[in-house]
């Protein structure tokens, strides 16, 4: 296994316990999204990230917070990891669902001939949160920031808890 498979693995498995904590609160998302990017030196990248979030009730706001790990590749031998803190304000009138903006704090991980070379990574994020149900959601997203220059894809996830409740609880 090289190395991107085995750093994305760990911090997987990093995640997993976190998230089976939080899971009962049912204010919990989890999601998986292709991307397609400009995180790479030469022409554009592929990505694929996995999603968590957590829904944090503050008096009159929408705010979750969470995390993702977002792998890229050029398909031509550049690879870069992204773990990333994510901090989300939704729209106001749609609780946990509609229009968000997103702040993403973490580092970028090149591995690079033999070493991993890390740079920071900061961008903004916004997208629409489209609920399925009481349970799944597709999120259309794009992204700018650095060290990338762009992102584009589309979240598709559970819901641990239903939209209905947590609009009503936490507006």
């Amino acid at each position: 296994m090289n190395r991107p498979r085995k750093t994305v693995l760990i911090l997987f498995l990093l995640l997993v316990p976190g998230i089976y904590a939080v899971a009962s609160d049912q204010k919990v998302s989890l999601g998986l999204s292709p991307e397609f990017n400009m995180n790479s030196r030469k022409n554009f990248a592929g990505g694929l990230g996995l999603h968590f979030d957590y829904n944090f009730p503050i008096a009159g706001v929408c705010f979750a917070a969470g995390a993702f790990v977002n792998a890229s590749t050029n398909f031509s031998g550049f690879g870069i990891i992204e773990p990333a803190a994510l901090f989300r304000w939704y729209f106001p009138g749609g609780g946990y669902a509609g229009g968000f903006l997103q702040a993403d704090l973490g580092i970028s991980l090149i591995p690079e001939d033999g070493e991993v070379i890390p740079l920071f990574l900061g961008g903004i994020r916004g997208g629409y949160r489209f609920p399925i149900g009481e349970m799944m959601y597709v999120e259309p997203f794009g992204r700018f920031g650095y060290p990338f220059m762009f992102g584009i894809g589309v979240v598709a996830g559970l819901r641990l808890g239903s939209y209905s409740q947590q609009a009503v609880l936490y507006r």
